[in-house]
């Protein structure tokens, strides 16, 4: 994966979260990736909300987790892996409409923590939640 075009990178990450279940019950979507940066998307079924109408605390937090390891993952594209550490969000807003989109960076690369913060927001801009995270890269055995 070193050296890979953006294109070969993003086809790369999403046939890998293919191989992840609860990324596909999510149907999560991988938009763009960058050097340390991720922007990936998620559609809102009725089955993802709460009492109010709005999406569930626990899915918007399934959605930045995965969104910062992600942004993680692209700093080190031959890991097995990259697992959380730590994580930690505020919620702004509810989540409605149709789609979830979710941002992340990452901070510091560091030699065993790798520091990332996102943001999840609705289709129209406005802000769900935020998060910042510590992950880890796995080496691969």
């Amino acid at each position: 994966m070193a050296g890979s075009s953006g294109n070969e990178k993003l086809a790369f990450t999403r046939e890998y979260q293919k191989k992840i279940p609860y990324v596909v019950h999510l149907g999560l979507v991988t938009e763009a990736l960058g050097d340390g940066t991720a922007r990936l998307s998620m559609p809102i079924a009725s089955h993802f909300t709460n009492s109010l109408g709005t999406v569930h605390g626990g899915v918007i937090l399934s959605l930045l987790d995965v969104t910062l390891c992600t942004a993680a993952r692209t700093l080190h594209p031959d890991s097995a892996g990259v697992i959380t550490i730590d994580l930690s969000a505020s919620f702004v807003g509810g989540g409605k409409g149709a789609r979830l989109l979710a941002e992340a960076r990452v901070l510091k690369d560091g030699r065993s923590a790798i520091f990332v913060e996102g943001e999840a927001k609705n289709e129209d801009g406005s802000l769900v939640a935020k998060a910042i995270a510590t992950v880890r890269a796995l080496e691969k055995r």
